[in-house]
């Protein structure tokens, strides 16, 4: 076992093909942990785990605002995938959220641990966000997203995709 984020983390010794992975919220972004992550997607010449890695070093984007989260996928001790929930940064409207910094190493990709990433945030999103958009130009990620419910949208500026929410009754205390 090992903390991260101030959680308890059991390492998975296998896993399904429904659920390949651990997914749980990050509290916390060390750079050890991150280290095979930022490697692979500089190496292929993305930046998405870098923005990530960066803005949460600046403290401008740590996923701490109402509604917003950061997950990780986990196998055998390892941080294998992240996915990040927003506020949008491009609505005028407190309501939408937006998908961030999904990213998977590629020797675990079309193996159900994106999928496992972008269902947590869908589900975290359903408390706070009417809405969810995002921006790929990743036709293999577009297709995960369409096949998760998400709209293609080629006529909006700032996001590819959308998926309109039902929100879950509030529990009455």
């Amino acid at each position: 076992m090992t903390e991260v984020g101030g959680s308890i983390h059991r390492p998975l010794r296998g896993g399904s093909a429904s659920s390949p992975a651990l997914v749980e919220r990050l509290r916390d972004l060390p750079p050890d942990r991150v280290r095979d992550l930022l490697g692979e997607s500089e190496e292929a010449g993305s930046r998405i785990v870098r923005r990530l890695v960066d803005e949460w070093a600046e403290r401008t984007n740590r996923f701490d605002r109402p509604g917003e989260a950061l997950f990780g996928a986990w196998m055998a001790g390892r941080l294998v995938g992240v996915c990040g929930l927003n506020i949008d940064p491009y609505a005028r409207d407190a309501g939408v959220g937006r998908v961030r910094h999904l990213y998977v190493l590629t020797s675990l990709r079309r193996h159900g641990v994106g999928r496992q990433l972008v269902m947590h945030v869908i589900e975290a999103a359903r408390d706070r966000f009417e809405s969810l958009r995002l921006r790929t130009n990743n036709p293999a990620a577009a297709r995960l997203y369409e096949i998760l419910g998400f709209r293609a949208r080629a006529d909006a500026g700032d996001y590819t995709h959308v998926m309109d929410l039902e929100r879950r009754p509030s529990c009455a205390r």
